[in-house]
């Protein structure tokens, strides 16, 4: 209907931009304000998870035994042992040069500190302390000024790139020594940020590349090793790795599978549970193997299971009355999930707004104001970490009880707890408390928290927890790597000791002091990620602790329902920042009001499976799409299926919608063919065109319909357009047959995969599968393609080589449908075909955003 004539009869048309949504302003290519949330952005690729069964597959699968497949599975199985060592090495790696950093550091600096305190040169000591800090933040800024993805802990992306998403570099041998050796410098220069997180990116890189035998950045490293070259067998490979990385850096195996089920993988299967906790297991037996034999000299022992090892918790010898936690204490724990859920809500709104500022006022300017940011954020934290030492800290008598259960409670690294503590301006036989918190590492300072008794006052600690919590949000985010677990982790102990203060000192409770210090760190930690069933058991796994199952459980889970009602977990947060396309797990019940032609793509690209090589090149040249549909037409049938069928009418309908983008996009592809360098096809559009200078849209229309132009002139190498066409004949049924990749056009383009005109398609060349995904990941580029060596000519027979028998739904298929086939299959692109086998649109992970289907709801709505 008319509507832009009144206000009255169409108030969608009269409404301004201002008025509409960001995301309505989005799907109509308008530009966001500022201010605007950030939206999926379309340039975003999707990785496809989906088998291509075409002829070269199938000639694989014929050649496969049973003899061969058990062959491939113990393949399988000795590269997930190799990525388990492997992670265990990255992570013995991190941890020798972050202590070897941080003794040389804190040597230095203590003992400046001590001289200085008798002689007044304090100022001396802050410049030592900010010249370490200083140095190795830089560092750490500049790898990741070499390789932008490096930045940050890296579980955001892994979590997209397991959803589906490819992400430019993610999983790059580049990317992971610069994450790698980055870390180490950013924990070693005083940041308040982890290196758990980056092991686990550090393992999915490990994961993605080992299986591959070949490198992009050393391209010398290239093995004829042509097996697990596919998007599916690389997630799987990066499934085992991630976990890898979380079973090395808590110690904790089972933990590691977990988390790569809950918080990382989108799709799994039952065979690969034991291949992940099999890789987790070897990473964690690894890394213990090595930091045992370094540390305690003692090869084979296995006392250091991981990198943040929270230590035995048990009561001194002889206390019957003393016990870890009671029925009581439960109600307790249940009130500090709230407030964990409160405070992580609380991070991540200001986490976020910060992210926000920075994406708009840092990243926009040259590329080393990045770096500046580091070095303030460095420069700030080692101020006010020496200046509250200096100044807030309490003296605290040695001689008060000093651990829970003995005085030579074991830490990480073969330290005693009373050898970390600090006696900056403090009497003999008396410490402070504040820098023994601060001038410790962050590992050490936990096991503080959670092991010593009446060590620290409740004013010391609500100030560290203040510090600690402001500087952290802050941190996380600038450019260099770094994980979130170990300060969330150490800032909720601190909140979890302070609670236990209060209830000791004012009320006067028996309590296990060490039992609140590690509620708290999981209600915080909990606050902050929203992680439940695979975070329970890597805290019961470090802490060696099954009886403290009940108490995480249920704190985790009220710190999560409280979070939850605020705002999304902080991963969850920086992959909507990043305008990442993430498919949750399911959609809302109100999107079912849409169904599949409400939500696809029906501007369709096409190809025929008889094309010329001309057309395939001016396809590729003027279009970004990655997947085509392979047709025919159904010419002689038309006028009977045109007779009473609803569904072709509609078909019909979207075929005209569509017309002014396909007459443009005609234009586009003319411009292409006269840079071919073939005289016939210069001039193979002057005779269509006119060379008349492109009008309204009306005009184009007009146009088309006068000269009577195809959409796609040329295309089809045996029959021509007739001129007698009318307009249903122009825009008949496409009967639908299969979908090539961009990927799968541009190889047989540069191999030479045609055959002439005055011969038959068996003369074609076959490619097999070896050759056909030979360039996997990085396939060449339609602008690489030599057109001096081709023949304009020459058809292409692509049906050996499309997907036959790819996913498709009815254009009446409800969303939820739709989505839980698109995620569940891991999908990149799903058809829309009708009820006698016509194309009439095209879904990508794009149409299934949560932005675009609400956007789209808002449209029915306003259509009702």
């Amino acid at each position: 209907m008319a509507c832009c004539g009144s206000c009255v009869c169409c108030p969608c048309c009269c409404r301004d931009g201002e008025s509409r949504t960001p995301e309505e302003l989005t799907i109509l290519g308008e530009t966001r304000e500022p201010e605007d949330e950030i939206l999926p952005r379309k340039d975003y690729e999707s990785l496809d998870y989906d088998r291509c069964i075409n002829e070269p597959h199938i000639e694989v699968l014929e050649g496969i035994d049973n003899k061969k497949a058990k062959k491939y599975e113990a393949i399988k199985w000795i590269l997930v042992f190799a990525i388990g060592v492997s992670t265990g090495m990255v992570g013995l790696f991190v941890d020798f040069f972050v202590r070897l950093f941080n003794q040389l550091k804190f040597n230095v600096v203590g003992k400046s500190v001590e001289e200085c305190s008798e002689k007044g040169c304090l100022a001396l000591s802050l410049l030592e302390l900010l010249a370490f800090n200083m140095t190795f933040v830089f560092i750490a800024s500049l790898l990741v000024l070499i390789e932008p993805v490096a930045g940050g802990s890296g579980i955001p992306e892994i979590k997209s790139y397991l959803n589906g998403v490819k992400i430019p570099g993610i999983v790059r041998l580049r990317t992971f020594l610069c994450k790698a050796i980055g870390v180490l410098f950013a924990v070693s220069g005083g940041l308040f940020v982890g290196k758990e997180g980056p092991m686990i990116h550090s393992g999915a890189i490990v994961g993605a590349g080992l299986p591959q035998f070949q490198s992009i950045t050393f391209r010398k490293i290239h093995f004829n090793f042509p097996y697990f070259r596919s998007d599916r067998d690389k997630r799987d490979f990066v499934s085992a790795g991630a976990a890898a990385g979380v079973a090395a850096a808590f110690g904790a195996p089972i933990g590691g599978t977990l988390f790569s089920l809950e918080e990382g993988s989108s799709f799994w299967n039952q065979a690969l549970t034991w291949k992940v906790l099999f890789c987790s297991m070897s990473a964690t037996f690894t890394l213990n193997f090595f930091r045992s034999g370094i540390n305690f000299n003692k090869w084979g022992s296995f006392q250091l299971p991981g990198l943040l090892n929270f230590g035995e918790f048990k009561c001194s010898n002889g206390d019957k009355n003393c016990h870890l936690w009671t029925a009581v204490d439960l109600a307790f724990f249940v009130a500090m999930g709230f407030v964990g859920g409160l405070l992580g809500a609380l991070f991540n709104c200001l986490n976020k707004r910060l992210s926000k500022y920075r994406m708009r006022n840092v990243h926009p300017k040259a590329k080393f104001m990045r770096v500046l940011e580091s070095l303030l954020v460095s420069m700030v934290t080692t101020v006010v970490i020496f200046v509250a030492s200096m100044t807030l800290g309490e003296c605290r008598d040695l001689s008060s009880p000093t651990s829970n259960n003995t005085t030579s409670t074991q830490v990480s690294g073969n330290e005693m707890v009373n050898s970390t503590i600090k006696q900056f301006f403090c009497p003999n036989k008396t410490y402070n408390d504040m820098a023994t918190l601060f001038f410790n590492p962050q590992e050490v300072a936990i096991n503080q928290l959670f092991h010593q008794d009446g060590t620290f006052s409740p004013v010391t600690l609500t100030i560290f927890f203040t510090l600690y919590f402001l500087l952290a949000c802050w941190t996380y985010g600038v450019s260099v790597p770094s994980g979130l677990f170990v300060p969330s982790l150490l800032c909720g102990a601190a909140f979890g000791r302070l609670v236990a203060n209060v209830l000791k000192i004012n009320i006067g409770m028996d309590i296990y002091s060490g039992t609140f210090a590690l509620i708290g760190a999981a209600a915080f930690l909990g606050g902050v990620v929203r992680m439940t069933i695979s975070l329970t058991v890597i805290l019961i796994e470090s802490t060696n602790e099954i009886t403290y199952g009940l108490p995480i459980m249920v704190t985790l889970m009220v710190a999560k329902w409280t979070g939850d009602f605020f705002n999304k977990g902080i991963y969850d947060i920086h992959i909507k920042l990043r305008g990442v396309p993430l498919l949750e797990w399911e959609t809302e019940v109100e999107m079912d009001k849409l169904t599949a032609s409400d939500i696809m793509e029906p501007n369709l690209t096409y190809v025929y499976p008889h094309t010329r090589i001309q057309s395939l090149v001016s396809i590729l040249r003027t279009t970004v799409h990655h997947a085509f549909p392979v047709v025919t037409e159904n010419r002689d049938n038309e006028k009977e299926f045109m007779k009473g069928n609803i569904l072709i009418s509609n078909n019909i309908r979207f075929k005209k919608s569509s017309v002014l983008t396909r007459a443009g996009e005609q234009r586009r592809r003319c411009q292409s063919m006269k840079s071919y360098p073939s005289s016939e096809l210069r001039n193979v559009c002057d005779e269509q065109l006119g060379g008349q200078p492109a009008g309204d849209n009306q005009d184009i229309l007009e146009q088309m319909l006068e000269r009577r132009h195809t959409p796609y002139p040329s295309l089809y190498p045996v029959e021509s357009p007739s001129e007698d066409w009318t307009m249903e004949e122009r825009f008949r049924p496409l009967t639908f047959h299969g979908l090539v990749l961009r990927s799968q056009l541009v190889t047989l383009l540069i191999r030479g995969v045609c055959y002439a005109e005055n011969q038959s398609s068996a003369s074609q060349p076959r490619l097999s599968y070896a050759e056909m995904t030979e360039d996997y990941p990085r396939f060449p580029d339609i602008h690489d393609l030599d057109l001096t060596l081709l023949s304009p000519r020459m058809i292409v027979d692509v049906t050996p080589y499309m997907n036959p028998s790819p996913y498709t739904v009815s254009p009446n298929t409800h969303v939820s449908q739709v989505f839980n086939l698109f995620r569940t299959m891991g999908l990149r692109h799903l058809p829309v075909v009708n009820a006698v086998g016509e194309i009439v649109g095209i879904i990508t992970r794009h149409n299934l955003t949560h932005e675009f289907l609400v956007a789209k709801l808002r449209q029915h709505y306003i259509t009702m």
